[in-house]
């Protein structure tokens, strides 16, 4: 049975280093593992409890939340913006913590990691993250961290995917989070 990880990048931007991370992240799953990439965060619309109505959600947060349903794990890959987390991250998060109680995130293990071009790599937008998604039910891996400073200049010419010290790092973080969902799996 294969461990189904679903990425969640922070950043729409087409030449975004966090999605390069995720891209990175997807060819060093390890066997048994298949790191998903979601595509279709900027579709989303804001959360809104007058619109998420049974039977009636907005198709793309139904597909967000049908994709987060069918995995074992999550992976969010997030930039910092103004201090924090992204709005497309948050947003993803209020939709996926819904029904209270009952959310995609409920029991399954969550790791947060990313790229930022300041010196601490986004760390305070990867806390604040860890922080809802844990609030909205996942099991955040604490002590599974990967904050890479520098991205402008890091990444300016090399893909992480090319970068050894990322792949190490990166793979570790993968191999990590592919054990703990392979446990709630067997569960």
């Amino acid at each position: 049975m294969s461990v189904r990880i679903l990425a969640l990048v922070g950043s729409l931007r087409a030449g975004s280093h966090n999605r390069q991370l995720a891209e990175a992240a997807a060819k060093l799953a390890p066997e048994g593992a298949q790191v998903e990439i979601y595509e279709g965060l900027a579709d989303v619309p804001f959360y809104n409890e007058d619109i998420d109505v049974a039977d009636n959600v907005p198709a793309a947060a139904a597909k967000l939340r049908e994709a987060a349903n069918a995995s074992d794990g999550f992976l969010f890959f997030s930039p910092e913006y103004n201090g924090t987390i992204p709005a497309v991250l948050k947003n993803a998060i209020d939709w996926l913590s819904r029904p209270y109680g009952a959310g995609a995130f409920t029991g399954k293990p969550v790791v947060v990691v990313g790229t930022a071009f300041g010196q601490y790599g986004g760390v305070w937008a990867q806390d604040d993250t860890r922080k809802a998604v844990a609030i909205a039910g996942g099991k955040v891996l604490e002590d599974v961290k990967l904050s890479v400073p520098g991205s402008v200049t890091r990444f300016a010419e090399i893909h992480p995917s090319d970068d050894a010290e990322i792949v190490e790092q990166l793979t570790e973080v993968v191999n990590r989070l592919h054990s703990h969902a392979g446990e709630v799996t067997a569960a």
